[in-house]
């Protein structure tokens, strides 16, 4: 008598499913851990000398909530900023930004990019057609960004060169507001009020050793990003931006209100 084998085939497709099973779940937990695991390791990092009680709550929410306009953040830029009355404090700005709306970028500054970086202030970026219309007193908050894209000063670390040509062209006729909250450069609380900042407009005008050490960290070459945008056209500059160059500027002062 022939003993049939359909029940040993049975086990071997449950033994299939069953690999399969383990399989998907390992790699799920492995994706989880590879996602779950350097930020909670950041977070340590950074709160090491903090109570074990914060230690604790600062990992929880680490885990546990949805920080959505941090996950809508898309692009990360590095640029130079000076103060708008002092242009020989150049700084250096790592901006995360989001595409809001068609002619408007909003973007976050920190002093580097790292999981313990300094937040040190904002920067809105509009488009071309909407600085046209504001009035002459908002105007001069603002900066233009034909020199700071075409020069090769503003980079997008890690983007390859085609993707970041496309991205420079959209930005070359833009103009940006920027506030600092913190002077990292002289403190190292953020004491003070903030302070608006400017983006360089011409050659000369910015220190070439702090450039070239930004370049060297970075592993980019502000020189050969001149040259790969060379064929980006480079719009005029609309009256009331880069205050500065007139020879008067505006900057933020603490005033006493009754």
């Amino acid at each position: 008598m022939r003993i049939p084998r359909r029940p040993l085939a049975i086990h071997r497709h449950a033994d299939h499913a069953g690999t399969l099973a383990l399989g998907i779940g390992l790699g799920t937990v492995a994706g989880v851990a590879a996602t779950v695991g350097p930020r909670v390791a950041s977070v340590l990092r950074i709160g090491k000398g903090h109570s074990s009680k914060h230690r604790v709550l600062d990992v929880a929410c680490a885990l546990m909530q949805r920080k959505r306009p941090l996950d809508a953040m898309s692009t990360y830029l590095n640029g130079l900023h000076m103060y708008a009355d002092e242009m020989g404090r150049m700084v250096e700005a790592t901006h995360f930004c989001i595409h809001l709306r068609a002619d408007l970028h909003q973007c976050v500054i920190f002093d580097r990019n790292a999981a313990d970086a300094r937040l040190i202030g904002i920067e809105y970026i509009m488009s071309e057609d909407r600085f046209r219309s504001l009035p002459h007193d908002e105007k001069q908050l603002w900066h233009s960004h034909h020199y700071e894209t075409s020069s090769g000063l503003l980079v997008a670390p890690g983007v390859p060169e085609p993707a970041e040509h496309l991205y420079i062209e959209d930005l070359v006729s833009t103009y940006g507001k920027t506030f600092h909250t913190w002077q990292y450069d002289r403190a190292d609380f953020p004491y003070g009020i903030l302070q608006l900042m400017m983006s360089f407009a011409a050659d000369g005008q910015s220190d070439p050793a702090p450039i070239a050490e930004r370049d060297h960290r970075l592993g980019v070459s502000t020189r050969r990003k001149r040259q790969d945008r060379a064929d980006i056209p480079t719009p005029g500059v609309i009256a009331g931006a880069n205050g500065w160059e007139s020879g008067r500027s505006v900057q933020t002062r603490l005033q006493q209100c009754p």
